[in-house]
């Protein structure tokens, strides 16, 4: 199974995760928004899906960039996660898909309980972004 996720990333450098609703798997951890790619569709392609029904909010597939990804089981099933940064969207985020919507830094991400596969991305996204800077 192939999931995407965008770190959508703040003026201010702060980085913004969504709360999993109660009644869904790992509910209440603190999460990268974004979600499966269905049959057919690019990842890129998926993910402006996903942070628009998630979010409300608009992406330009260009303006993904691809950053890293983590991989983890599901029980039977085996999950590849591939994170996109994003500064540029249109519109407010608002937790359509959550339970509550938090601007972090990385700092404070690592002390935020987070799924397996998310977790693993904050050291990485950390060196992406001070190589960037």
């Amino acid at each position: 199974m192939i999931v995407v996720a965008a770190a959508l990333i703040g003026g201010d450098g702060r980085i913004l995760l969504q709360q999993r609703r109660p009644g869904r798997a790992m509910a209440g951890l603190w999460e990268f928004p974004g979600g499966k790619v269905e049959a057919g569709e690019t990842p890129e392609a998926a993910l402006v899906r996903e942070i628009d029904e998630e979010l409300g909010v608009g992406l330009d597939a260009a303006t993904l960039s691809p950053a890293c990804f983590a991989s983890a089981a599901l029980g039977a099933r085996h999950m590849i996660l591939l994170l996109y940064i994003c500064r540029v969207w249109r519109g407010e985020p608002a937790p359509l898909d959550a339970t509550a919507l938090r601007w972090t830094d990385l700092a404070e991400m690592r002390k935020l309980p987070m799924p397996p596969a998310d977790a693993p991305l904050i050291d990485l996204l950390e060196r992406l972004l001070s190589a960037s800077a």
